[in-house]
């Protein structure tokens, strides 16, 4: 009987892709760690502007990849791959210029949701648009134009590309403990998440035992009152993130693995991913709780009580009283 293992999806040579998957997954967490900075501040706004260039430049050139699968007309389709490559190459230095300009040395509001939700949405939609384009090119024979978005949704590349990226920002970020385990929780649920359409028994009984014990864990907190008053919305987001999860993955096995059923599985769990992803880039921003797992530049000069440090604070000056 052959293992429970998921699909690769690639039935060509499998170098060349896990060297693209890799080196994306790479080039990300580089990126996300540019406007996470060290004292736990808010970055510029050319920063953020900066980043979301880089990972929208990305997303475009693999978004014309994989219309190079759908064109006939192969020398317009490929003509839009180096246009593609040219944005990429060119628009971020032009953005974040035109963005020195405007905004000069602003920063970020701490509190606000608008520039870590977009810098998650792009981050997460570049994860889906590999695993999609990987769905698209990597089987001898393409599947057909209906089967692409719920291959790409299904794709381990996709999930386990998340999961990376979520377990970068998790090591990063100086969490309480009920956080750093609730949102641990979410990153296991998109490793297990390609047992869930390959094979739901498996992808069922993995996700109940994860949210079983994610519970239990967070049970415990609650009884031992280390729950504070800030982390309740993220323990009811938790259950929610779950309960979808779950809605998605028992119409996944009810409908033995449909198009459709792998479509909206695949899009909660893109949804949960990116609101995990946003979460933890402004929460970085709101000043330490605990201390990160990973420890970056200036995280020993940082204290731990929850206080952040000014960020342009002008050194004081000394006065020598005149003799």
């Amino acid at each position: 009987m052959p293992l429970p293992v998921p699909p690769i999806g690639v039935s060509t040579s499998f170098l060349p892709f896990a060297t693209v998957a890799v080196a994306m997954v790479a080039v990300t967490i580089f990126v996300l760690g540019k406007v996470l900075p060290s004292n736990h501040g808010p970055p510029l706004v050319t920063q953020m502007l900066l980043a979301l260039a880089v990972l929208g430049g990305g997303s475009v050139l693999l978004m014309s990849l994989v219309m190079v699968f759908f064109n006939p007309d192969g020398t317009s389709a490929w003509t839009w791959v180096l246009l593609a490559f040219n944005f990429m190459m060119m628009a971020p230095a032009g953005i974040w210029f035109i963005g020195l300009v405007v905004f000069q040395d602003r920063r970020i509001r701490p509190n606000g949701w608008l520039w870590p939700a977009a810098l998650g949405v792009v981050a997460i939609g570049s994860e889906a648009l590999m695993g999609i384009l990987f769905a698209v090119a990597g089987p001898a024979t393409p599947p057909p134009d209906a089967d692409v978005l719920a291959l790409g949704l299904s794709s381990v590349w996709f999930y386990w590309s998340m999961a990376a990226v979520m377990g970068a920002l998790i090591a990063w970020a100086p969490l309480s403990r009920v956080e750093r385990e609730a949102l641990l929780a979410l990153t296991g649920a998109a490793i297990v998440a390609p047992w869930v359409t390959a094979f739901p028994t498996v992808g069922g009984l993995g996700m109940a035992a994860l949210m079983v014990v994610a519970f239990a864990l967070l049970v415990r907190h609650l009884l031992a009152r280390r729950v504070v008053a800030g982390e309740i919305g993220l323990l009811g987001g938790l259950a929610a993130a779950f309960f979808a999860m779950a809605i998605g993955g028992l119409g996944v096995a009810t409908a033995n693995g449909s198009i459709a059923s792998a479509e909206v599985f695949g899009g909660i769990m893109a949804v949960v991913m990116t609101v995990e992803a946003s979460y933890l880039i402004r929460r970085y921003y709101q000043g330490p709780i605990g201390r990160p797992w990973l420890s970056r530049p200036l995280d020993d000069d940082v204290p731990a009580t929850g206080a952040r440090p000014a960020l342009d604070a002008a050194p004081r000056e000394t006065v020598t009283p005149p003799t």
